[in-house]
C-alpha cells in the first residue's frame, strides 16, 4: 500500500468509519518503522492542534496553529501539505483525539463492540416547577409564557415585577440536560445536567437577593448591586453560603460527590459555613469537603473548570473516572470499568458536548489508556 492510500486510511480510523478491510491493510502498513513514523506525525499534529486550539469552531485558526509549526509545503515527514488540511478539516468535527502513543498490537482486535447504542447527547430541557406545585416541561424548540416568565425552549426569562412577589420556583436539570435562566433583576445562571435551583419569582431592589443550589451545578453571572440599590446576591445550600456584590463564579456542588468546588471567575465573593469565612480572588477555588468539613483555596485554569457551559468538556489530567462521571450526566448513561485500575488513568483532551459518545469514546481508545470499549443499550462498558 502506497503512502496516499495509508493516509487515506489514517483519516476514516481516527473519524471511525474505516472498515475492517482497512483496518487490516493498516495494521500491516505500520509493521515497517518507517510507516509508523508517519502514523506518528499525524497523531502529533492533532494533538498539537488540539491542545493549543481551543476555539475549534473556527478552521482558520487551525491553519494557525500549522503556520506557527512552520509545516512547510513538503509536510512532516514528507506528508503532503494538502493532506495535512484536510486532516486538519476533519478534526474540526472529530476533536480531541488526544496523544497516542502507538504499539505493534493489531488495530483489529481492539474494535468497539456497538450491541445496541441507545445513547443520545444532551440538550436544552429542564423541569419547571411553579409555587403551586404544577411542573412545566421545558424543551428545547417550545415556548411557554406565563405572567412575568418566557421561555424559547433554550432559557427561561423573568422580568421584573412592580411589586414584590413572595412566590418561589424551581428550576430542575435532568441528566442529559442544561438551561440558562435569567432572573428578575438580570442575573443569568446556566445550569448542568443533574441540577436544581429555587428561587424568587421577583426580586425587591435593596433587599437582599437569594437564590437555593439544591443540588447541582450551576454559573452565574450576577447583576450588580449598585444596579439593585446595593443589595448583594446570595447562593445558598445545605452546607455553605456565597455572597457576592456583583460577579461572575461556578459552584458544583452534586448530590454524589463528597467535595463542593466554588470557583470565582471574576469580581469578588465570600465563602461561608459554619467554621471559616474564606474571601475568593480571580482564579481560586474553595474547596469544602462535606464529610469532614475540610477547607482548602487552590489556583485553578478557570476556562477548564467552566468551559461546560459553552458547549465544551476541557480535561486535563483527569482521572477517567472523574471523566466518565461527567459524562455520564451529560449523556444520560451508565459507565462499567471491567478494569478498577482503569479508573486512575488520566486523559488530556477538549471534547465537544455536541459530539456523539461513540465520537469521544474514540477519542479516549486512542489515547492508548483504555483497550477498547462496549456500548450497550444506555451502558458503556470500558475495557
Amino acid at each position: 500500500m502506497n503512502l496516499q492510500n495509508a493516509e487515506n486510511i489514517i483519516v476514516k480510523y481516527f473519524s471511525r468509519s474505516a472498515s475492517a478491510r482497512e483496518l487490516e491493510q493498516l495494521a500491516m502498513w505500520l509493521n515497517k518503522e518507517e510507516n509508523k513514523t508517519h502514523f506518528k506525525d499525524y497523531v502529533k499534529l492533532n494533538y498539537y492542534i488540539d491542545y493549543n486550539v481551543l476555539d475549534f469552531e473556527l478552521i482558520q485558526e487551525k491553519k494557525k496553529i500549522l503556520r506557527r509549526a512552520k509545516v512547510k509545503r513538503t509536510g512532516i515527514s514528507g506528508i503532503r501539505y494538502s493532506s495535512i488540511y484536510k486532516y486538519a478539516a476533519v478534526l474540526v468535527v472529530f476533536l480531541a483525539i488526544g496523544y497516542y502513543f502507538l504499539t505493534s498490537k493489531n488495530l483489529v482486535d481492539d474494535i468497539p463492540i456497538i450491541v445496541n447504542n441507545d445513547i443520545k447527547t444532551g440538550t436544552d430541557k429542564a423541569t419547571l416547577t411553579l409555587d403551586d406545585g404544577t411542573d412545566i416541561i421545558l424543551e428545547k424548540g417550545q415556548f411557554y409564557t406565563d405572567n412575568n416568565l418566557t421561555s424559547d425552549g433554550e432559557s427561561l426569562v423573568y422580568k421584573a415585577l412592580a411589586k414584590m412577589n413572595p412566590a418561589y420556583n424551581y428550576l430542575t436539570i435532568p441528566r442529559g440536560g442544561q438551561y440558562l435562566l435569567k432572573l428578575s433583576d438580570g442575573t443569568q445562571v446556566w445550569l448542568n445536567s443533574e441540577s436544581k435551583l429555587k428561587y424568587p419569582v421577583s426580586f425587591v431592589d435593596g433587599q437582599a437577593r437569594q437564590v437555593e443550589l439544591i443540588y447541582g451545578e450551576a454559573y452565574f453571572d450576577v447583576s450588580p448591586s449598585t444596579e439593585h440599590k446595593g443589595a448583594a446576591f446570595r447562593v445558598i445550600n445545605a452546607s455553605q453560603n456565597v455572597e457576592v456584590l456583583g460577579t461572575e463564579f461556578n459552584i458544583k456542588a452534586y448530590s454524589d460527590e463528597a467535595n463542593i468546588y466554588t470557583i470565582l471567575v471574576e469580581g469578588k465573593i465570600a465563602v461561608s459555613n459554619a467554621n471559616v469565612n474564606q474571601i475568593l480572588k480571580p482564579g481560586e477555588q474553595f474547596n469544602l469537603n462535606i464529610t469532614n468539613r475540610e477547607t482548602s483555596v487552590n489556583q485553578v485554569d478557570v476556562y477548564r473548570e467552566t468551559s461546560w457551559r459553552k458547549g465544551i468538556f476541557s480535561f486535563r489530567h483527569k482521572p477517567l473516572k472523574e471523566i466518565m462521571k461527567v459524562l455520564s450526566r451529560w449523556y444520560d448513561m451508565d459507565v462499567i470499568f471491567l478494569n478498577k485500575a482503569l479508573e486512575n488513568e488520566k486523559f488530556i483532551g477538549t471534547l465537544s458536548k455536541d459530539q456523539d459518545i461513540e465520537i469521544i469514546l474514540s477519542a479516549i481508545k486512542n489515547t492508548n489508556i483504555i483497550n477498547t470499549y462496549e456500548i450497550n443499550n444506555k451502558t458503556v462498558i470500558i475495557r
